[in-house]
């Protein structure tokens, strides 16, 4: 079982998604700390999606890149039909759609969680000339897109949500900066790229004193760049295998 006694995680996942990694965190003898450092919104165009849906029958797969676009998705059509093939990048988004519908999407990656990973599985080599919907966030990734487009798909992109900084409690950030230049945050936690961003510049100068002594837990490969080049040693970013909460957990359990 993992063992966090003793150590204190900052958590930035949004708001109502944090609950699950928080529980698992404490049932492991940890201190989560709460602070999302991004927050879901509708998209600035919400016509886009309900147009999508409405020609839902004209499409022969979609996709959802992430448990966020299957939630925005499905509340706006909660009778999803069976019969249309559903793709999805990472065992979250698994997940959310089989707990929304009641079963699994026909093609989910089992070893990495990422578009990379979607696009090497056989059945996304056999598009030519099929109608794809791809589901995402706004500014999303053009990857899955564009390989898809040139192996002769017809590729549809609809921004299901957009992400936002969350507006931050300045009480809440000097309390974390002052927790943190004391070295009581053990590690800190981002799941995105916007994430890291937002929450370097939510804390500000103060943060940026403490912030890449601290150790780091993304959630890809792509992120650990990211992480360096604004300002994270190396050796101080740690990978997760999944961006499942379980496996954020055994990650953090096994470093010291």
């Amino acid at each position: 079982m993992a063992d966090l006694r003793g150590r204190t995680i900052l958590v930035t996942r949004p708001a109502h998604q944090a609950e699950p990694l928080c529980r698992l965190i404490e049932q492991a003898g940890g201190y989560p700390w709460r602070f999302p450092a991004l927050a879901i919104a509708p998209p600035h165009d919400p016509t886009a999606l309900s147009a999508a849906l409405a020609r839902l029958s004209t499409f022969d797969r979609a996709i959802f890149v992430s448990p966020n676009a299957v939630h925005r998705t499905l509340d706006q059509c909660p009778d999803w039909p069976r019969d249309l093939s559903v793709a999805v990048v990472g065992q979250g988004s698994a997940d959310a759609f089989r707990a929304r519908t009641g079963w699994p999407p026909q093609i989910v990656p089992t070893q990495r969680f990422d578009s990379e990973a979607l696009l090497a599985l056989p059945p996304m080599h056999q598009v030519r000339g099929l109608r794809i919907l791809l589901l995402r966030g706004e500014g999303g990734r053009e990857l899955l897109a564009t390989t898809l487009r040139e192996r002769g798909a017809e590729v549809e992109i609809v921004a299901a949500y957009r992400r936002v900084s969350p507006q931050p409690v300045v009480a809440e950030i000097d309390r974390l900066n002052r927790a943190g230049q004391r070295g009581e945050i053990d590690w800190v936690t981002v799941t995105s790229p916007e994430g890291l961003r937002n929450l370097i510049a939510m804390l500000g100068p103060d943060g940026q004193q403490w912030l890449p002594r601290t150790p780091l837990l993304v959630v890809t490969e792509r992120m650990r760049p990211v992480a360096e080049a604004l300002g994270w040693p190396r050796q101080r970013v740690a990978v997760s295998r999944r961006a499942a909460d379980a496996a954020l957990v055994e990650t953090l359990a096994s470093h010291e």
